[in-house]
This record gives C-alpha cells, sequence and structure tokens, in this order.
C-alpha cells in the first residue's frame, strides 16, 4: 500500500469499518481496530498507518498491552494524534481496566490470594510507581474500605504500622490486607518488604486485627507473602 493512500483508497474489503461489518471485530488485527478507534489520520498518514505507528516497538513496545502506558503527552507528541484522539485512546485504556477488573470481581475471594491479585491487577501492574494499598476488611471477611496509603517506594520512612492500624481503627475493620506494586514486573519481595510485613503482622496480633496477606503485584503475575511462608 502507497504511503499516501487513504482509507477510501483502499480495496474496500481491507478498509477496517468494512472488513469488520462483513467478517467481524474478531477478525481484525490490533492495528484495525485501533484505526477504527481514531477515525482518520493525517496527511500522508491514514488512521490505518498511524494505528501501526502507535503500535510499533519505536512506540514504547509491540502490542495493546502497552497502551496502559501511553500518556497525554506522549500521545500529542505524535504527529496525527491531537487532544481528542488522545483523550480516546486514554478512554480505551480506563475501559479495559475496568472491563477486566469487573471480570475479576466475579468470585472475588479475600482469602485467596490468586482472586485478590487478579482484581487488582490491571489497576495496578502498569503504575510507574511502587503503590501501597491497604485493604480493610470485616468479621466476615468482606471488604470495607481501601485507600493507597503510599505512593512511592514502599519503606518504613513512609509507612507505618501505627498509621495503617489507626486507620483500621477508624473503620472498626478486623483484619487487613497489603497490596503494592513492583513497577519492574517482578514481584520478588525485597528485604524491606518482608520487613515490613512482619512488622505489621507483629503489631497487628498485639491489637487483635489480624494481617491476612501481603500481596506483591508484578507484570500480570504476583506473589503472596503468606504463601511463600514469611508468616511463619
Amino acid at each position: 500500500m502507497n504511503k499516501n493512500n487513504t482509507i477510501k483508497e483502499m480495496y474496500h474489503e481491507e478498509r477496517p469499518y468494512e472488513k469488520c461489518e462483513r467478517f467481524g471485530a474478531e477478525n481484525l488485527t490490533d492495528a484495525e481496530l485501533l484505526a477504527v478507534i481514531l477515525r482518520t489520520g493525517t496527511r500522508g498518514e491514514n488512521s490505518l498507518e498511524l494505528a501501526r505507528h502507535l503500535l510499533h516497538p519505536d512506540f514504547g513496545g509491540a502490542g495493546l498491552h502497552n497502551i496502559h502506558r501511553w500518556t497525554m503527552e506522549r500521545l500529542m507528541r505524535v504527529r496525527g494524534i491531537g487532544k481528542v484522539k488522545a483523550i480516546q485512546i486514554l478512554c480505551l485504556s480506563e475501559l479495559s481496566k475496568r472491563m477486566a477488573k469487573e471480570k475479576a470481581a466475579v468470585g472475588l475471594d479475600f482469602s485467596s490470594p490468586d482472586t485478590i491479585a487478579r482484581y487488582y491487577m490491571e489497576d495496578m501492574r502498569h503504575r510507574k510507581r511502587e503503590v501501597l494499598k491497604l485493604l480493610l476488611l470485616n468479621t466476615r471477611s468482606r471488604l470495607i474500605s481501601e485507600m493507597d496509603v503510599s505512593v512511592g517506594t514502599v519503606d518504613m520512612a513512609l509507612v507505618s504500622p501505627r498509621e495503617l492500624f489507626l486507620e483500621a481503627l477508624h473503620k472498626n475493620a478486623s483484619s487487613i490486607i497489603l497490596l503494592h506494586n513492583h513497577p519492574s514486573g517482578d514481584p520478588t519481595p525485597s528485604k524491606e518488604d518482608v520487613r515490613i510485613t512482619r512488622r505489621v503482622r507483629e503489631a497487628g496480633m498485639l491489637l487483635g486485627i489480624g494481617l491476612l496477606d501481603h500481596i506483591i503485584i508484578g507484570d500480570n503475575c504476583f506473589i503472596s507473602l503468606k504463601e511463600k511462608g514469611f508468616f511463619q
């Protein structure tokens, strides 16, 4: 296809809209799906070519999974992407995360690290900084409240057991769960992660508010410190 071709100049069956209508959305490539969202390209580059540019490894990694890493500023630096298109793409990203979270909510069990990790995975695995979440549970292990208690490096200079349990006492929580992400994608716990976990658990035992788990989210993977034996 010539670089200067427009969507209208493509063969009818190759146009993303017409291809979707004829064969179904499931038969469109990633670039074609994104082209439908973009609707138009720019001078010298149609919407399909623009979509391929966004999905190219040079833009930050091939594949739609990198859509969550894109920012408004980065998108708008691309020729052909203005504020409207950037907002459309960011909304598409957010919609996909919410759909994944809603799907994971079915069967969510706060005694199961696997279901907890799946529920928070899309929210946390794309974060560029570490975020520590505190989950507060009632006597039936149902969620009362959740909050971000630290953004940045998770260490005792930023988070103390006292702050965590003040929140737990304020909300009458019977137990808590800690959850944080590793932006590197590797959920292997650091020495500081283990130290924090043990200090929080010990403080909770004194107050009668149990730490049920500390889950570390990686890139589509996780580690439960309880399952790994760090609660012994």
